[in-house]
Formats: C-alpha cells, structure tokens, sequence
C-alpha cells in the first residue's frame, strides 16, 4: 500500500489523488471524541465546520459538541473531551460537532473516495479498513489552525510502523519518513514525548490535560468512524 501524510488541511491539495482513501486525525481531540462517542452508542456524528452551523443545529433540538480553542462553547451540550460523550446521555442519538481542528480536516477531503476518522485509539481497527482493496491512504493531520503537530505525526508514524507488519510499505512521500523517525523516539512513552508540546500545554491551560494519556492509548475502541458523502454524517464502519 503507498501511504502519505498531510500534516495540515491547508496543504491537502498538494497530496490529493483520485480515489484516495483519506484517514482523518487529530489527536488531541477530535477523532478520539469521534470514536468515544461512537462507543457511548451514538446514532451518527454531523461533523461541521462552523460555530454558525452548529448553533442552528441546535435551535432545532440537536444535541451539539462544539469547542473552540481547547475550550466547550457556552451554548454546546458537550465540548471536544472523549469523557462527556457517555451512553446515557448519547446512545441512539445523532450529535453535531465541530471543532477548531478536526472538523475543518473533515471539510477539506470530505470529497474523497473513503473517509475515515483515525487515531490511537482505533488504530488497529482503522488500518484493518484501510487494508481492504485500498491501494492509497493519506493520513490527513488536522495539526493547529493549519500548522503542523507532533501528535497528529506520531499517529502517522504509529500507523506506518504497524502497516509494514501487515504489509508493503510504499512510502508516499518524506513526510511520513519524518513520522516514522518521530515515532520511533517517542513509542516507548508517547506522553511524556509529547509533554513539551504546544497542544499538551493547551490542554493543561483549559482543565483538560485528563484527555492526553487516555487520546495516546492504543485500541480503546473497536469502530472505525467514516463520513457518508451523501448524508453529510459520519458512521461506523459494518465490520
């Protein structure tokens, strides 16, 4: 399989193809918070990409998940934390959700042939989904308002490194060289890598820095989110 890797939405035309399947991630927090909502048995998630969107999703009786800058929105039932997202108050339901970050990803290859939600902890499961009949897989890094991240890297030299021992390899570019080299210095303790991070620190500023260790565990979840074009929701992959 070749694999890329784009390490900001705002460069995704540069690494589109025809009939890409794209894997979306942003570590902290979105596609954990994607996949944790999925676990506490939502329906589906409306990704969007606006505070605007979000709000009149809301006048008419949706639930929302809506965050900005690390922090949950003031109208929003739920912010961008894997732990608010619990079967009671979730299962069967569909959410609307946007983020500063992973909902902007999302948007930009939303056009792609196949779009999953991706990171530690669906790893396993994404690259499963990825293996059947895909010939190309860019990971799209959602990284900070269009600049690059190292945890939304590591995710891709995480998945690089585990996709060799499944099969070919074919590097797509250098960048996921430049993963693979940041993943093997930071694999034998992933937090305390990213601790000197800009996005850890942001964490710790907004009360949040409970979400790190558990977006850095391997398989917590067993789904894989993907966008359905034609409805505009993501859901879970039949497995």
């Amino acid at each position: 399989m070749i694999l890329d890797l784009c390490p900001c939405p705002a460069l995704y035309p540069y690494y589109q193809k025809e009939d890409d399947t794209v894997i979306v991630v942003d570590a902290f927090r979105a596609s954990a918070t994607i996949c944790a909502a999925f676990a506490g048995g939502v329906s589906a998630v409306i990704p969007v990409a606006s505070i605007e969107e979000a709000k009149r999703y809301k006048s008419e009786g949706f639930l929302v998940g809506a965050e900005r800058n690390a922090r949950k929105c003031d109208f929003a039932d739920f912010g961008n934390s894997p732990f608010d997202y619990i079967p009671e108050r979730v299962s069967g339901k569909e959410v609307v959700f946007t983020t500063t970050n992973g909902t902007q990803a999302i948007q930009a290859a939303k056009g792609c042939r196949q779009l999953f939600i991706g990171t530690f902890s669906n790893i396993d499961a994404v690259l499963e989904a990825s293996l059947r009949s895909v010939e190309r897989v860019v990971i799209l890094c959602a990284g900070w308002e269009n600049r690059i991240n190292i945890e939304d890297t590591l995710f891709g030299g995480a998945f690089a490194e585990k996709l060799a021992e499944k099969d070919e390899l074919i590097i797509g570019s250098d960048s996921i060289r430049i993963a693979l080299e940041l993943w093997q210095q930071a694999k034998e303790n992933p937090l305390e890598y990213v601790k000197g991070s800009d996005h850890y620190a942001r964490l710790i500023a907004n009360g949040a820095v409970s979400d790190a260790p558990y977006c850095l565990q391997m398989n917590t979840v067993s789904m894989v989110p993907c966008y359905d074009n034609c409805e505009g929701k993501l859901k879970v992959v039949p497995q």
